[in-house]
């Protein structure tokens, strides 16, 4: 396997860090909570796009490549690790940074929605966490997860009804 990238590769490379790798590590840190893994993950993501050009691998949409990686990589640590559940982190206090995703804050508080998210079903959860606290668009959404655009505009919507059907329920105070 070569190791090193033809010019035209090393600036997608670079142009792509120097547009994406403090939003990844924004990211990172509001999913792991901790400063220096999600330095580490977002240097992996990085170190897998070089190795994924080097074997001449094509990137359609570097910011969905790229988060798609993170997004894997994070999964892997938490399998790993079995750390937290997003429930006891909320319940302890940590609250999740989400850049660009006021909208649907605006609308609720932030502890509670992703707290009634979880309660949603799985394929709901998923897209609303890649629309809103990603920012991806629904093409991007489409590639990573290999649905029809549409598709994704449907269970988007979907999703946020039955968000707003749990938002609306009596909650018992705790």
């Amino acid at each position: 396997m070569r190791t090193s990238l033809s010019a035209e590769q090393q600036k997608l490379f670079t142009d792509a860090y120097s547009a994406h790798s403090q939003e990844l590590t924004r990211y990172a840190r509001s999913m792991v909570n901790d400063r220096e893994l999600s330095e580490d993950l977002v240097q992996d993501v990085f170190v897998k796009m070089w190795l994924y050009l080097c074997r001449r691998g094509e990137i359609v949409s570097i910011r969905g490549f790229l988060y798609h990686v993170l997004n894997n990589l994070i999964v892997d640590r938490y399998r790993k690790h079995k750390t937290w559940s997003l429930d006891q982190l909320l319940d302890q206090g940590y609250e999740p940074r989400v850049d660009e995703s006021q909208r649907l804050f605006d609308m609720f508080d932030g502890k509670l929605v992703f707290r009634l998210i979880d309660q949603l079903p799985n394929t709901y959860q998923e897209v609303l966490r890649l629309k809103y606290a990603r920012d991806l668009s629904y093409g991007e959404i489409s590639r990573l997860t290999g649905q029809q655009r549409n598709t994704i505009a449907v269970q988007v919507h979907r999703g946020l009804v039955k968000l707003k059907e749990l938002y609306n329920q009596p909650r018992v105070a705790h």
